[in-house]
């Protein structure tokens, strides 16, 4: 069995890593933000908790310099793998630079670095980068741009203030070229080798504890508005990225990446799709398979939340990433489904 970081062991997509690798009978060390996180973990996973299989340690800030030092001096023995997952996704800031930049790009620095001094027997470190450091806003509605794992956003330092969106695309965005940047880098003697796996909009079920439906994940929170009915007059607009997968096949890239349990995927970005989505779809999904819920989702004809036709709207290519990875991709309808499944149980707990 493997001995394996996991940052950020309380975010979406780390729940549902964590859960895989606990599940395999890996050896589990996880960061988290607070006592108050690391205790839902330890109370979800008591068995591994008192074997030794899982430990949680709190990082309280990730954009300190050395945030991780301490957990890699405390537990780097024998650790072969980190996936980090640890950086902020919402829009609700007031300074993007101090609440998006500096948590995903030191954060980000500061593990690597910790990795180098503290770890010599880590072979391979997973970065959870975004489809935002894939994306160039400018060129979304143009059908000649094919989005792969090569391409790479234009977005700088200088665009942060544009708007919300933009700060979290350079947030993404230069955190990846940073820990690109430091592999590369022979200076820094970085004895593992990188993988990112560039996921757009994430959906699917929540498997870690929510105290309320307002604390959503930010990538949810759209499914969340439609069947508390704020869908209910009219469908919101899906956004510019109109692509996405489910949080657990994201999972599996980070497993499968990360564990070595594919080949040749070392030194690559793994640009992690299933598919097109749009809200107007979503809606059609809720009606279909919720109709329990009907009063409160917008009626057949109900306009709003179209994709654009393809004449107006960029092109994807992840068939590499595909081919590495082995997935076959949920479908939009089954993530659709089992995300209100996991939500309702959470309204229902509340």
């Amino acid at each position: 069995m493997t001995k394996v970081l996991l940052t950020g062991g309380s975010g979406f997509i780390a729940a549902h890593i964590l859960d895989q690798l606990l599940s395999a009978s890996h050896t589990v060390i996880t960061t988290v933000r607070s006592q108050s996180k690391a205790d839902a973990i330890t109370s979800a996973y008591p068995s591994q908790t008192t074997s030794g299989h899982l430990t949680v340690a709190i990082v309280p800030d990730i954009a300190q310099p050395n945030a991780f030092d301490s957990v890699l001096q405390t537990h780097g023995s024998g650790l072969e793998v980190v996936l980090h997952t640890a950086s902020p996704f919402h829009f609700k800031f007031n300074d993007p630079k101090k609440e998006l930049i500096d948590p995903a790009l030191i954060g980000t620095t500061s593990i690597l670095s910790a990795i180098t001094q503290f770890a010599p027997s880590v072979r391979r470190v997973v970065v959870t980068s975004s489809f935002a450091a894939i994306i160039n806003e400018a060129h979304v509605s143009d059908p000649s741009t094919v989005f792969s794992e090569k391409s790479w956003n234009p977005v700088t330092i200088d665009d942060i203030h544009r708007n919300p969106a933009t700060a979290y695309r350079a947030s993404k965005t230069l955190a990846e070229k940073a820990a690109w940047e430091f592999v590369q880098n022979k200076e820094n003697d970085a004895k593992f080798d990188l993988v990112t796996i560039n996921p757009p909009m994430v959906f699917g079920p929540v498997v870690h504890h929510l105290a309320t439906l307002e604390a959503i994940n930010t990538s949810n929170e759209r499914i969340v508005d439609a069947i508390k009915g704020k869908w209910k007059g009219e469908i919101p607009p899906t956004g510019q990225a109109y692509i996405w997968v489910d949080v657990r096949d994201v999972a599996t890239a980070h497993v499968r990446a990360g564990l070595g349990l594919v080949e040749g995927v070392a030194g690559k970005r793994l640009f992690v799709v299933s598919g097109w989505f749009s809200n107007a779809r979503i809606a059609e999904v809720l009606r279909k398979n919720f109709p329990d819920d009907k009063e409160k989702l917008p009626e057949e004809g109900v306009k709003g939340g179209e994709l654009p036709e393809e004449d107006k709207r960029f092109r994807y290519d992840n068939s590499e990433t595909t081919r590495l990875l082995g997935i076959e991709w949920i479908g939009l309808e089954r993530s659709i489904v089992d995300t209100v499944r996991s939500l309702k149980r959470v309204e229902v707990s509340a």
